[in-house]
């Protein structure tokens, strides 16, 4: 681990028995109150897509539209808004799925992308995938084509990770946490 990795992980606190007993949350919300951290992130991903063929961002609600919207404007991209059901104006699709501790659906404007766009989507975290499977669901729906995952933090013994990348999409996480 580098120390660049080591100190983003100082910036994020971790929070026994929350929301669940066994569980330990990922608060990246004391990330974001960190210049410096926050900064390491963001430049550590527009560094990694400074070059690549990437037409749109799209971010997943809410954490995601923090990390996504910065690289979005740093590579000078279109951002595209991935919102819980109900959040967005106009026509949209949706799509239900399952989470760790329940169900949910998002939702995604029916004019948000064009077919043949190349979209990186964004989130905090992935535990067992099922927001950013919804979400690579919800794009391919209007045409488009996925080209990464990208994500603060991987939490790979949830599987989420493995299960995008079975659904021949690619993952990026800068940090990963082992358990739960």
């Amino acid at each position: 681990m580098s120390y660049d990795e080591l100190y983003i992980k100082s910036a994020i606190r971790s929070i026994a028995d929350w929301p669940e007993a066994g569980v330990i949350f990922r608060d990246v919300t004391t990330l974001f109150k960190d210049p410096k951290a926050m900064r390491m992130v963001c430049d550590a991903f527009v560094q990694r897509y400074m070059n690549q063929p990437i037409t749109h961002i799209a971010s997943i609600d809410a954490r995601g539209f923090i990390l996504g919207s910065v690289v979005a404007y740093q590579l000078n991209l279109p951002l595209i808004l991935i919102r819980k059901k109900g959040k967005l104006p106009g026509d949209t699709i949706s799509q239900d799925y399952s989470l760790e501790y329940g169900s949910a659906a998002i939702e995604i404007q029916t004019d948000a992308l064009e077919p043949g766009a190349k979209v990186l989507v964004f989130d905090d975290l992935i535990a067992t995938g099922g927001t950013v499977l919804a979400a690579i669901s919800l794009i391919r729906k209007l045409g488009a084509e996925v080209h990464e995952v990208a994500a603060l933090i991987d939490l790979p013994d949830l599987m989420g990770s493995q299960k995008i990348q079975d659904s021949n999409v690619p993952v990026y996480s800068l940090l990963a946490y082992e358990g739960l």
